[in-house]
């Protein structure tokens, strides 16, 4: 039994190690995969589903205003000194002018009730659950919007790690090339056959690439902390990117070319928005309006109340006597002094304000559109000129290397081409970057795809 029992204690040490030392969860996501993931677990996108949630409550809420209400009470008092009550002395056979105190309060009593109250008109109440349906397409629409920023915002997010992964690459390429002419720069000069300064300026180019070198893999761990943010998961999780910053900025560029072409203003969020402040501002004018229209409300009630001097409450030998009310209450506003007026005329130039607004939500909507149309042709063509600028400066590079071998170029004239082949390298990197950017930006203004969000 002791073997036995040593052998299952080391068999649950066993497991507790091995689920200890396993490893995190890893994710694997193309572009599309990472969005419909942030999509349903992002914490922006989680909490714009619990304000959803709210605005349905909410709208019970109101209407139950409406529907019947019941309370129940449960009253206890007791009176250790009985409050006397004076009486004119001739009720009980006393002389004129003189009084004799009685009390008419048990020392203990209980009442126990049940109301019911019935709302039957109130103007407010039928604009209260207009104003409910009009939260909850608010919502609706702030939830929508919250996944097209989410959208957007895991776009810039996942290639920025692609970016970053592509410049390391580079750099550690540019690396070795330039340790290589370090090295054999250095033994043409211990040879004679070189200058001290053509070791040193490729040295200067050697050095700045190794700090690069290593900004770059801190950005791209940053970079990726960011990606898992955006994602709703912990910074440390590890995500596999499927795709690269090339392809996709190809892929994005030509899914792009007409997807703008049948613009409907009406489908944009920004419009929906805009467009529920107006119904919302609308429906505070008639409930300004509505204050000055009678409300009528019922009730009844049923209860049983007890009194004594001992407390037998809940005894056989308590008494309880029954009574009941039913009524109907009716409030009519008479005259405020304009009070009323006064709000109804500033709820009616809040509702101008709204109708304002909307139409420079339209016209802001096409401005946006407008440039996001042009910023996205315009990385296009700088996609297109940066493709060409790197293959001048490779050829441009590659001559220098040449002529710097033969002795006809300078380390200097060398070391210039070099960073101009950096500088053009990182400026394909970023174009490809614009484009996918840019694309997303047009994608937010008209809400595309939006069937990705349906859940």
């Amino acid at each position: 039994m002791k073997k036995i029992s040593l052998g299952l204690l080391l068999f649950t040490f066993l497991g507790l190690s091995a689920q200890q030392t396993e490893p995190p969860k890893s994710y694997e996501f193309t572009l599309q995969e990472a969005i419909d993931f942030a999509i349903d677990s992002s914490y922006a996108t989680i909490n714009a589903r619990r304000d959803v949630a709210i605005a349905l409550k909410q709208k019970w809420e109101t209407t139950a205003d409406g529907l019947p209400q019941i309370d129940g009470a449960l009253n206890y008092e007791y009176n250790p000194i009985i409050r006397q009550t004076p009486l004119p002395g001739e009720i009980v056979g006393g002389e004129p002018g003189t009084f004799v105190p009685v009390q008419f309060s048990p020392k203990q009593n209980m009442n126990a009730s049940v109301t019911l109250n019935q709302l039957i008109f109130d103007g407010s109440y039928i604009v209260a659950l207009q104003a409910a349906k009009t939260f909850l397409k608010y919502s609706d629409n702030n939830e929508t919007r919250t996944k097209l920023d989410v959208r957007k915002d895991v776009v810039s997010a996942y290639g920025n790690v692609l970016l970053t992964q592509n410049s390391i690459g580079i750099i550690e390429s540019n690396l070795k090339t330039a340790e290589k002419n370090v090295y054999e720069t250095r033994k043409i000069y211990e040879n004679g056959l070189a200058e001290e300064e053509d070791v040193e300026q490729l040295q200067i180019t050697f050095q700045q690439l190794q700090s690069q070198l290593k900004n770059a893999k801190r950005m791209r761990d940053i970079s990726t902390e960011s990606l898992n943010m955006v994602l709703g998961l912990p910074v440390s999780t590890k995500v596999i990117l499927l795709e690269d910053l090339e392809s996709l900025a190809n892929k994005e560029a030509l899914q792009a070319e007409n997807m703008t072409d049948d613009l409907q203003v009406e489908n944009t969020i920004q419009f929906k928005i805009a467009d529920n402040l107006v119904k919302q501002r609308e429906l505070e004018m008639k409930l300004e309006k509505s204050k000055a229209l009678p409300s009528l409300s019922a009730f009844a009630n049923y209860g049983q109340t007890s009194f004594g001097d001992d407390f037998e409450f809940f005894s056989s030998r308590a008494e309880w006597y029954e009574f009941s009310t039913i009524g109907v209450s009716l409030n009519v506003p008479i005259f405020s002094s304009l009070q009323r007026s006064a709000r109804t005329q500033k709820a009616k130039i809040e509702m101008k304000k709204a109708e304002t607004q909307k139409t420079q939500a339209i016209n802001q909507i096409k401005l946006q559109l407008n440039t996001a149309k042009s910023n996205f042709e315009f990385a296009v063509d700088n996609y297109d000129l940066a493709k060409k600028n790197l293959e001048l400066a490779e050829r441009i590079e590659y001559k220098n290397q040449v002529k710097f071998k033969e002795g006809v170029a300078s380390s200097f004239e060398l070391r210039q081409a070099q960073q101009q082949l950096y500088t053009a390298q990182n400026e394909l990197l970023q174009s490809m970057l614009d484009i996918i950017n840019s694309k997303a930006e047009i994608e937010k203004i008209i809400n595309i795809p939006f069937t990705n969000f349906e859940k």
